[in-house]
């Protein structure tokens, strides 16, 4: 079963405002907060989307859209989707609860017209952006997504020895002495990590979700399905224990990170051994908010990701090859300028 939350004023779907923090119905403007949906709403105002149709349609399901009738085709993944007809949103109920509900949920602080605004500042910064990148119609899409993440909190501690070295030099008369001091350095670090996330959606791109943080866990919530209402959202596709072994290497390098940032002040440092141990604390499933924009240009999509808390963009730049033939050319002209002063 899939629910929608419906305006108790004007009866038009409502979704969660980011600005504001509240659920909002863009038609009359009702605000209510999210706290008090559930007292407000009663289960009877929900309008269900329409049970699971009997056929599926590949790995798709069908549901209908309460306000316009199309057909929503949603994976076995999709908790919250918006229907591509008549914008309703919708919350997939039966895949939020029990083991996949997420314990928390990081709201939305960016709005969609914020989102596109960061992004247009953005590409002003590229020095070899095509100008006609800019232009408005080109974006094809801009979608609001809560990304499924494991938050691991580990202890670490990490055992270092390091061949060291410290160079000095000392002038007598005409000669220059040169006195390498060697060094055997120890190190034992212990360290906490708490909320090393974990992208859990097969679809999003690792690495690309990595250079999104950091998101600023302080602004969680409880997780409440309001949230969700007018974004699109998934469940997990991998386990945390599936994830676990990316955690701890990600946490191991940290941990060693922390502790060869102790061994300061020698000319060199060779680290010879070490020895990390890990111990899981606790392991957290939530649910963390980025915008993926879609950008059509000159026959090619590029697609982008805002952090959709911090406004943090990610993402390549189309190169414009005139501009960078110019770019080139000036950098050749100058560095042949200066050689020609020098000489």
């Amino acid at each position: 079963m899939a629910i929608t939350y419906k305006c108790p004023s004007c009866g038009a779907a409502m979704a969660f405002d980011s600005e504001k923090g509240t659920l909002s119905c863009e038609y009359c403007g009702t605000d209510l907060p999210i706290e008090e949906v559930e007292q407000t709403l009663d289960q009877e105002e929900y309008e269900p989307l329409g049970e699971q149709a009997r056929r599926e349609t590949g790995d798709f399901k069908v549901y209908r859209c309460p306000s316009c009738g199309a057909e929503m085709l949603t994976d076995d993944y999709t908790t919250a989707a918006v229907c591509s007809f008549c914008g309703a949103p919708g919350l997939m109920e039966d895949r939020l609860t029990g083991e996949l509900r997420p314990s928390r949920v990081l709201p939305f602080q960016i709005s969609k017209e914020k989102a596109e605004d960061i992004f247009r500042q953005w590409t002003r910064k590229g020095l070899l952006t095509p100008k006609d990148f800019r232009s408005r119609n080109t974006i094809e899409k801009i979608s609001g997504i809560y990304v499924p993440y494991w938050l691991y909190d580990y202890d670490a501690s990490v055992m270092l020895t390091a061949h060291c070295t410290r160079v000095r030099t000392q002038r007598r008369g005409e000669w220059q002495y040169t006195y390498t001091d060697h060094y055997q350095v120890h190190r034992e670090v212990n360290s906490d990590f708490d909320g090393v996330p974990e992208d859990a959606s097969e679809k999003m791109d690792d690495q690309t979700m990595e250079r999104a943080e950091p998101f600023d866990y302080s602004q969680m919530k409880e997780f409440d399905m309001p949230y969700l209402a007018g974004y699109l959202s998934e469940k997990y596709n991998y386990t945390s224990e599936e994830m676990a072994q990316r955690a701890r290497k990600r946490v191991s390098d940290m941990a060693f990170d922390v502790a060869r940032g102790t061994i300061n002040g020698y000319t060199s440092v060779n680290v010879t051994n070490r020895r990390i141990h890990l111990k899981e604390k606790a392991v957290e499933y939530v649910l963390l908010p980025v915008w993926m924009l879609n950008y059509r240009y000159q026959g090619k999509n590029y697609q982008f990701l805002i952090n959709g808390q911090s406004g943090k963009m990610v993402g390549v730049l189309p190169v414009s090859k005139g501009r960078t033939a110019a770019f080139f050319g000036l950098v050749s002209a100058a560095a042949f300028l200066l050689l020609t002063i020098l000489l």
